[in-house]
């Protein structure tokens, strides 16, 4: 008993010692300055605040604890920037410090450990594929060479819509616009089609939808400590049979392609290149400033597949819920393009620059329904941003939803309002990442490099279908669209567009869609 009494005695000690010693050295050792925060729990930090839907919960907080403020999700730290002006601090005047993105576990495993382009540290490799992108990849020139395909993707679209409109059958207008993309960007990519009929077309869409809903998942692994080793969601047997499945696809359509390009060598026709095309031949390059393997060349092309297909798609499925919503918005957009291209022919991308209204109605869309309303960084040094410390290791969320309903840059923010595009302050706002209050595509050296591309297809595309149909809505609360948000790392939308699409063009130019 006494040997117990004892332990006791030296276990209260200890206690008391311990605690003292903590007591002393919070007094001698200083604080990092942090922005405001809310009350964190045990463990989850503040999980608890940010679910279902991130950035809305972030803009809520914003609203209590000011423009910065600081974050615990799970074990990992973060600061949340909600206006323009502290954007443009950290993205811009230390743009240096949060050149990073954070390793997110599904990414850098389905990516073969971030070896492809958007999630790669900054560095040499990254600064040569951004540099490949702007120039060969993504660039003006490559962009012209395929443009038929574009067009003719969405000439595709339209006659399928036209089909639909004859039987007066609905659509899942969002489904379908995802299945165009996809195949415009399987074609830029790698040449073919994923025609319907094609076992392994249909293979590539479930993939890449696979892709995307791993990589949107709350995952403990991520912010957890003591999970980084556990998989107690299942997530690693799901990620190792989808990048299996990936990996052997990408091997038959890279073989096949080295196929193909010796048979060019050796008398064949000459194609356009196409992405893979211009990738082969950097990695084949013994004089390139850097060689790529081939894990470089398929994290790539996931890269592509994956940012390509979801955000346009979507981007055009919430401006017609916004048209469909405001008939008068419509009915002027109706007017210009039938102006300016007439009722003989299709919209297409060489009209853009003369349809002011379209590109006002587009950046409307991506001011309200940004694609990925959040830009996510990671610091690689502590610094100093409007009095506050920020520890290198802290990750950054620049809430660009919370930007774009911004009263003190916006008037009537939370109004869909094309002309505020076309005339005032903001007529010469442009989405390249040089205004800080409207950037859908980020900025600085992190922005996204294929802008132009994405422009392209979203107004020739969302033109057509102003131009070639009425969308009569299908299950609508009181004839409008729900704008209800899904949760996920971009913004869906929480219900399906179904509508029967109504040809408005008589004759129809059916010449151009055959």
């Amino acid at each position: 008993m006494a040997d117990w009494q004892g332990y006791t005695v030296l276990f209260l000690i200890w206690l008391v010692s311990a605690i003292l010693v903590r007591v002393v050295l919070n007094r001698t050792w200083t604080k990092p300055h942090l922005p405001p925060s809310p009350l964190a729990l045990p463990i989850i930090g503040h999980l608890h605040l940010v679910a279902p839907i991130p950035h809305q919960a972030f803009h809520k907080l914003s609203i209590q604890y000011g423009p910065l403020f600081h974050v615990f999700l799970g074990s990992v730290p973060c600061v949340v920037v909600s206006t323009a002006e502290m954007a443009r601090e950290f993205l811009k005047t230390y743009e240096e410090h949060f050149s990073n993105r954070p390793v997110i576990a599904a990414v850098d495993y389905l990516t073969y450990g971030s070896q492809d382009f958007s999630f790669a540290p900054y560095g040499p490799y990254w600064k040569f594929m951004k540099k490949l992108c702007m120039s060969e990849l993504l660039g003006g020139r490559t962009l012209g060479l395929l443009l038929p395909v574009r067009s003719e993707e969405i000439k595709r679209f339209v006659q399928f819509m036209l089909r639909k409109a004859k039987e007066s059958k609905e659509v899942d207008v969002g489904r379908e616009l995802i299945r165009m993309s996809n195949n415009m960007v399987s074609r830029m990519l790698m040449g073919q089609r994923c025609s319907d009929k094609d076992e392994q077309a249909d293979e590539m869409r479930k993939l890449v939808h696979e892709v995307v809903e791993l990589t949107g998942k709350f995952n403990l692994t991520d912010f957890i400590w003591f999970c980084k080793n556990l998989d107690l969601q299942g997530f690693k047997k799901r990620l190792k049979e989808v990048r299996d499945r990936f990996d052997s696809m990408m091997e038959r359509i890279i073989d096949h392609k080295l196929v193909r390009r010796k048979r060019k060598e050796t008398g064949g026709s000459a194609e356009v290149k196409d992405l893979l095309d211009i990738l082969l031949n950097v990695a084949e390059d013994e004089n390139s400033e850097m060689r790529l393997s081939k894990e470089n060349i398929k994290a790539f092309i996931l890269d592509i597949f994956a940012a390509g297909t979801d955000t346009a798609a979507i981007t055009i499925e919430w401006a017609l819920s916004e048209l469909i919503n405001h008939p008068d918005i419509m009915e002027k957009a109706r007017q210009e393009i039938d102006m300016v291209v007439g009722k003989n022919r299709l919209v297409e991308e060489s009209d853009i620059p003369n349809l002011p209204y379209l590109q006002a109605i587009a950046k409307e869309t991506l001011r309200l329904h940004p694609s990925g309303p959040m830009i996510v960084r990671e610091s690689t040094e502590t610094c100093v941003i409007g009095g506050y410390e920020i520890p290198a290791g802290t990750r950054l969320f620049v809430n660009l939803w919370s930007l774009g309903r911004d009263p003190s840059h916006w008037e009537d923010p939370l109004e869909f309002r094309p002309e505020r595009f076309t005339s005032g302050s903001s007529q010469h706002l442009e989405l390249r990442g040089q205004h800080f209050q409207l950037m859908p595509f980020g900025s600085g050296r992190r922005g996204c490099p294929g802008t132009s591309l994405a422009l392209q297809v979203v107004q020739a595309t969302l033109g057509s279908m102003i131009q070639c149909f009425e969308w009569k809505l299908s299950g609508g609360e009181n004839g409008r669209v729900n704008m209800e948000e899904a949760p996920g790392l971009t913004l869906l939308r929480a219900h399906p567009l179904i509508c029967i699409p109504v040809a408005r063009l008589d004759p129809f130019p059916s010449s151009q869609i055959t």
